[in-house]
């Protein structure tokens, strides 16, 4: 795969032509177009490139991406170990040790085809069966990261010193599928995002544009808020990084003891699930990240060979029943896997 040239695609941009490779985040506020991966663990991949254009997700070409069959994942967490989980977090909320606190799982399989499994054409299929607005692609094989996502969650956008957040809490196949519940974890994650921008923005500049929005994505819909304020005089990527990461939405409040939980329940690390994955054009002060959710990733690092990974979970509250979180977990993840296990076929349709 170390042919495979290094490249970053995000909706119409593709960089290409890779100049370097740090995992300082200060590098973000230097010079250049910048691809940016950050595990939910903490490992940070930062990506500059020579050359970014605009052109279109090019069209899927038959045979060029050969995915898992469908009956091949396998999940870190089985039904009865997740929902068991589900009933230990409310026994935390319980005991006062956290309002909220997202339980996720890793579903991996093995990939039929390694030598030829291309990152960015499964980008390309999954622009056509799962179109999202954070897409895109981060093709690094020398380091290990081999990125792609359909996140429909914005982590952190920043435009000079205005910066903001859109936090996804509350899923349902419908409208009418969200509960009382599903308003009330957006709004304490909302707090929770808040809280952390107003560590390095100005005082008094966070507000909340947009609260509880209702979006429609491929196969179901969300709760989205919006978070925004003005960055402080020496705050830059680095401090806004330290300040927000992981994000709010996919750990949970207070944030340092659903991680203490997250730690205690899940059984294999998240990786790029749930992490940060985007751009910073440190030239224009710009930058757009998403939060690695909806996300592959190919990990070449098992002996038994590569596996293709993805993660899904759901955010458990005092009001989350066991077996309907589950269901949620096996709502968000039942398009994407179909997609990437699918043949794509001259109709256009994956199968």
């Amino acid at each position: 795969m170390h042919d495979l040239a290094p490249l970053a695609r995000f909706g119409r941009l593709l960089a290409s032509d890779l100049r370097d490779v740090t995992s300082d985040p200060e590098a973000l506020d230097s010079t250049g177009f910048w691809a940016v991966a950050a595990d939910f663990e903490g490992r940070l991949t930062c990506a500059r490139f020579g050359e970014v254009r605009t052109e279109p997700v090019p069209e899927p070409v038959p045979g060029r991406w050969r995915g898992p069959a469908a009956g091949d994942w396998t999940s870190s967490l089985g039904r009865d170990e997740y929902t068991a989980g589900v009933r230990r977090i409310r026994e935390h909320i319980a005991a006062g040790e956290v309002y909220q606190a997202n339980l996720c799982r890793i579903l991996s399989a093995p990939l039929p085809d390694p030598a030829a499994a291309d990152v960015d054409a499964l980008t390309a299929l999954l622009a056509r069966g799962n179109p999202a607005p954070y897409a895109g692609t981060i093709r690094l094989p020398g380091q290990g990261v081999e990125i792609a996502t359909a996140s429909p969650e914005l982590y952190l956008r920043r435009t000079g010193t205005t910066v903001e957040s859109g936090p996804i809490k509350g899923t349902g196949r419908t409208p009418e599928d969200l509960l009382e519940k599903d308003w009330a974890e957006n709004v304490m994650i909302v707090d929770l995002v808040r809280n952390d921008l107003g560590r390095v923005c100005a005082t008094g500049t966070v507000t909340v544009p947009a609260l509880c929005a209702v979006e429609a994505h491929p196969g179901l819909v969300h709760l989205v808020s919006t978070v925004r304020g003005e960055l402080g005089p020496k705050a830059g990527w680095k401090e806004l990084l330290g300040a927000t990461f992981p994000p709010g939405s996919v750990t949970g409040a207070p944030k340092s003891s659903a991680l203490r939980i997250i730690a205690a329940l899940e059984t294999v690390p998240r990786g790029p699930y749930c992490g940060g994955i985007g751009w910073v054009d440190a030239d224009r002060g710009t930058g757009e990240l998403a939060v690695g959710i909806r996300t592959f990733w190919i990990d070449r690092s098992q002996a038994g060979g590569p596996l293709l990974r993805f993660g899904t979970g759901a955010g458990i509250t005092w009001g989350s029943d066991p077996d309907r979180e589950w269901d949620e977990t096996e709502l968000k993840a039942s398009r994407l896997l179909a997609v990437a296990s699918g043949a794509y076929e001259a109709s256009g349709r994956t199968g």
